[in-house]
């Protein structure tokens, strides 16, 4: 699914919020793996095999989430190597990130970047660029666990193919080892 910004990475919402499952017709019972925040967008997995979101979640895997990021500021080269090695948030330094600088807007005063993660804690990326003084203006994932986001416009989902399904179950697979 393509998650629209402003939509609750569940099942239900006990504050009557619209979900990701309210925007799918399925006859299964289906759920979120993983998640993304409310004012995040783009790639969110869903399903009804527990085994593999819980694989996919839990950290040992260490499932690779590539996200196109917005901040404000014209970031630096030192700044995105301070990424690359990890930065203090919160109580912890986060892993490693991959960092890939797309393109500066001097006259809006933003950068746009690709940054890849493993880890996915709660608002991990906004953290991360708050704590080399940036604020994350639009946070959008595009990959997961090797699977791509593709054209899917915003609201609108699709079931994998068999093909993808054998690379996700292949990408667990060879974290595992």
């Amino acid at each position: 699914m393509n998650k629209p910004k402003n939509v609750i990475s569940s099942v239900s919402d006990d504050k009557g919020r619209k979900t990701v499952v309210d925007l799918i017709d399925s006859p299964y019972r289906i759920f979120p793996i993983g998640r993304l925040d409310f004012d995040s967008s783009g790639l969110l997995l869903l399903s009804n095999d527990g085994e593999l979101m819980q694989k996919i979640i839990h950290p040992k895997y260490e499932v690779e989430k590539t996200y196109e990021v917005t901040i404000d500021g014209l970031i630096r080269q030192d700044e995105m190597e301070q990424l690359r090695k990890g930065v203090k948030v919160e109580d912890y330094i986060t892993s490693p990130a991959q960092v890939k600088l797309i393109r500066k807007n001097e006259n809006h005063y933003t950068s746009f970047l690709e940054v890849t993660i493993h880890e996915g804690k709660n608002r991990e990326i906004r953290k991360m660029f708050e704590s080399i003084g940036y604020t994350v203006i639009k946070l959008h994932r595009i990959s997961e666990a090797g699977i791509e986001l593709g054209n899917l416009k915003s609201g609108e989902y699709r079931l994998l193919k068999p093909y993808e399904v054998k690379k996700l179950k292949q990408y667990l697979d060879n974290a595992d080892r």
